[in-house]
């Protein structure tokens, strides 16, 4: 079924979930997009049920911290934090948008990547270990890995891509991109929604930080790279992972502290 083989294309793409993998053509591609913040649901699930293992058998703060830090990475296999650190050396360099789009291709780790990397997973440890795994933080956070990544489709199909060849290029010239951005904009806008009717005020101010670094993402996209790539793609997804979750953290301290 073309719906299936859909879903199927994008855990292939975007995640490391043993999962047949069909081939790929004009039909199955033409929504995969749509279909990558399912992959955020795989997410919460695993993180909300690590949150009840741990719960469950009283588990030591930092081992449950460390469970919430890898999750994410198990299921999409580090594929985004390849982007990630791509797009950190190139943004180290302050280079021309043409230069920084070479560094890009580079498969070599640079040093300013390495040091990014350390410094991105001491602060997704310490807020994991920080975070108070109650149920409403947990679903909260959940619907915050669906929102990154209805938000990265949204990017694809919306905005100007900066070369002819690679994932991003890939994926945004087989999809109906119209119909794919209006999709991904209602799972953006439902995800957020979600965020904000199950966390309430802590919802909110996650669901505005990832609107927040998507507006950067745009901004550096078009400014320092003269367009989306995939790398670009995985660099913005990782940071509004990490933001909307460093909100989340500070709205529980703020909570404890003055309600």
């Amino acid at each position: 079924m073309p719906v299936i083989e859909t879903i199927l294309v994008a855990f292939a793409m975007f995640s490391a979930l043993p999962l047949p993998c069909p081939e790929w053509n004009s039909k199955n591609m033409r929504y995969a997009m749509c279909a990558f913040p399912l992959i955020g649901l795989v997410c919460a699930a695993l993180w909300y049920g690590w949150g009840a293992l741990c719960a469950y058998f009283n588990v030591q703060h930092l081992l449950r911290g460390a469970g919430f830090c890898l999750i994410p990475v198990i299921v999409t296999g580090g594929i985004h934090l390849d982007g990630f650190a791509d797009t950190c050396d190139a943004l180290a360099s302050c280079a021309s948008p043409e230069k920084k789009q070479e560094i890009l291709k580079d498969p070599r780790c640079g040093a300013f990547a390495v040091i990014r990397l350390c410094s991105y997973f001491t602060a997704h440890l310490a807020l994991c270990t920080a975070l108070l795994p109650t149920k409403k933080a947990l679903l909260s956070m959940g619907l915050a890995f669906v929102l990154e990544r209805a938000l990265s489709g949204v990017a694809v199909t919306r905005f100007p891509l900066a070369k002819n060849t690679g994932l991003a290029h890939t994926f945004a010239t087989a999809a109906d991109r119209r119909m794919a951005s209006r999709i991904l904009m209602l799972e953006s806008a439902l995800a957020g929604a979600g965020m904000i009717a199950l966390g309430g005020f802590t919802g909110l101010a996650m669901a505005g930080v990832g609107l927040i670094v998507f507006w950067h993402y745009r901004i550096v996209a078009d400014k320092q790279f003269g367009g989306l790539s995939g790398d670009l793609a995985g660099w913005f997804l990782q940071r509004a992972q990490l933001w909307m979750l460093g909100a989340l953290v500070a709205c529980q301290l703020l909570e404890a502290k003055f309600l």
